[in-house]
């Protein structure tokens, strides 16, 4: 037992050592684009006051907010370590993401390496000759047991661009020079680099700044005045903007798309010529709310696991459908809270959302707890099977977000909404106790604004499966949810095809099917049905040959599929089925009460 003792004092002893030694050093970047052409990014990083006999270096695994394993040290080439007087020292890679290096009488080493960068997406970097994108996950290196300390980033440039833009704090005197307290905040600070069109607004008194890259047709002043209501409302929400300012980076590009959120910035992805058609810059509007409200929600009021991150493993949480779902729920909201979206036209998308989420086989199999914590292997890694096994994290957390807002406006009469639960949430977790919280925290908060027990929506919705009885929730607000397929004989196959080369293909046979009991696969090529010749070919309102010939059978008929599978010909017979999917819509109590109308007030801002 004192052995014991005596080695576990020692161990300690050790830890506290090498931290307090290695709190002594200093860590500083600089990047410069030489090929910005070919797409590399050099970096050299400087560690001074090391203390030690080697430091193990390495480069993170996956981008915080986006729960996949990406492997950015894939990217780097050309790393070598000197010291100060610029002799070369010994480093060896130990495992796929660290490098050891021989630090033995070395106090201050010089690490330089190049990061190619070729993905423009909002989650990894890219370089050409226009401009750069840094996604700092993927591009600075980091010593464990540093990730506390400070650093400093200084930017050299490519020829000709003017501009960078951040959240980093820029460091006095020393021009294209940013400082990061910390390395969390430092991986949560994207860096835009080049020559983008700047727009500058204040809203709920914080200065603001739009970073956009790639042209396209915005306007300007349309974009400031928009984006500060979103601002303003969400804000108005938690009383509080923990900012003293935020830069939205926008790439603008021919598909545009995508979103990632960060600490007081954030990156997305937009249509380059989509600001001047509706529905696309509603899209997008959305996308700038959906973004912004994580500067509360998982940013700041986070589920435990997420922070401080192990940049180099998998971080797991059930909660996702939580940082994100809520997130999705509100994102529509607010254009509806600040009319850039009417009554009609949400209602119409929280439809949509319903009938996404009831008509994914997926949803009777995978609750959204385990869909969040399955986000590492799951979500971000589809297959041709996954709407039948799967369920969004995103998708059915908004829907648990609306039957939550519902239920406490329902028990509390309209007193407290949704908002309640977030702000009390923030206010005790980020504000107070300045920690994450648990999944039985959230619950306890939920049910003390509700006045009631959730028991049935965390059973039943939350940790299972079963279907969600909207018109419980929507009642509270004297409305109710209809499936107009309800009662009526549709003939189904139960398969997604796309035409290739000419040749009609399955993509995805869905759960229970006719195609999925009697034997399609996904990759078939569906030559001949009844022996009627299937092209794909679509009349002028874009119905195809195998619908309109699905369409003009009965439920129940048999069907003889010639079908070519890796190149053999096989002829399957397959009985028609029922459709399985709904197609619901919302409709409005005629005799909903005072109580129903004023709830339908409060939640939609009428």
């Amino acid at each position: 037992m004192k052995k014991l003792a005596f080695t576990l004092l020692s161990f300690l002893l050790m830890a506290i050592t090498t931290e307090e030694t290695l709190a002594q050093s200093e860590i500083s970047y600089s990047v410069s684009f030489p090929e910005a052409q070919a797409h590399y990014i050099d970096v050299e990083m400087n560690i001074q006051g090391i203390k030690k006999d080697f430091l193990d270096l390495r480069m993170p695994v996956w981008a915080p907010g986006s729960y996949l394993v990406r492997e950015f040290e894939k990217n780097v080439e050309s790393f070598l370590v000197k010291n100060s007087a610029n002799a070369t020292i010994p480093s060896t890679k130990i495992n796929k993401n660290t490098w050891r290096i021989s630090t033995t009488n070395h106090q201050n080493i010089k690490i330089s390496y190049r990061v190619y960068a070729f993905e423009l997406s909002v989650r990894t970097s890219f370089v050409d000759a226009s401009h750069a994108f840094i996604s700092p996950s993927g591009v600075f290196m980091y010593v464990e047991e540093l990730l506390k300390l400070p650093a400093t980033v200084s930017i050299t440039p490519f020829k000709g661009w003017t501009n960078i833009s951040t959240g980093l704090d820029a460091v006095k005197g020393k021009a294209n020079t940013f400082y990061s307290p910390d390395f969390d905040i430092l991986y949560d600070s994207p860096i835009e680099v080049g020559n983008q069109d700047i727009i500058e607004f204040e809203a709920a008194g914080i200065k603001h700044e739009v970073a956009m890259y790639g042209g396209g047709n915005y306007n300007k002043a349309q974009l400031a005045t928009d984006i500060k209501k979103i601002v303003e409302a969400e804000t108005s929400i938690f009383e509080e903007n923990p900012n003293k300012r935020y830069v939205f980076i926008v790439h603008n590009t021919l598909a545009g798309g995508g979103g990632l959120e960060h600490l007081n910035s954030t990156v997305l992805g937009a249509i380059r010529n989509g600001y001047t058609n509706e529905e696309s810059y509603k899209s997008f509007l959305s996308l700038v709310a959906h973004e912004y409200f994580h500067l509360w929600n998982v940013k700041r009021l986070r589920p435990q696991a997420l922070g401080p991150f192990d940049y180099s493993n998998e971080n797991y949480t059930t909660n996702l459908w939580i940082a994100e779902g809520f997130t999705a729920y509100y994102d529509n909201l607010m254009l509806r809270r600040t009319d850039l979206y009417l009554p009609d036209k949400y209602i119409q998308l929280l439809t949509a959302d319903i009938n996404t989420v009831e008509n994914q086989p997926g949803n009777s199999i995978q609750p959204v707890s385990e869909a969040s914590f399955d986000a590492w292997i799951k979500y971000y890694r589809p297959n041709e099977n996954s709407r039948n096994s799967t369920i969004s994290y995103y998708d059915k957390g908004a829907l648990i977000a609306l039957i939550l807002d519902l239920e406490i406006l329902g028990a509390t009469k309209g007193t407290k909404r949704l908002d309640d639960l977030m702000k009390a949430m923030y206010n005790e977790y980020y504000i107070k106790q300045k920690r994450g919280y648990t999944d039985a925290e959230f619950k306890r908060m939920a049910e003390k604004i509700a006045g009631k027990s959730l028991n049935d929506i965390y059973t039943n919705y939350i940790n299972g499966t079963q279907p969600i009885k909207f018109n419980t929730y929507l009642g509270h607000a004297g409305l109710y949810l209809v499936n107009d397929n309800s009662g009526k004989s549709l003939p189904s196959l139960g398969t997604a095809t796309v035409v290739r080369d000419g040749k009609v293909i399955i993509t995805s046979v869905l759960r229970g099917s006719a195609a999925w009991t009697d034997g399609l696969n996904v990759n078939d090529e569906i030559i001949a049905i009844n022996d009627n010749r299937i092209t794909g070919t679509a009349d002028a309102a874009g119905v195809t040959d195998l619908a309109k010939m699905i369409s003009s059978v009965k439920v129940g008929e048999k069907l003889r599929v010639l079908i070519s599978r890796d190149g053999l010909l096989q002829t399957l017979t397959v009985t028609v089925l029922q459709n399985s999917q709904a197609r619901y819509r919302i409709e409005i109590d005629k005799n909903a009460t005072a109580e129903q109308l004023m709830i339908r007030e409060k939640w939609l801002s009428l």
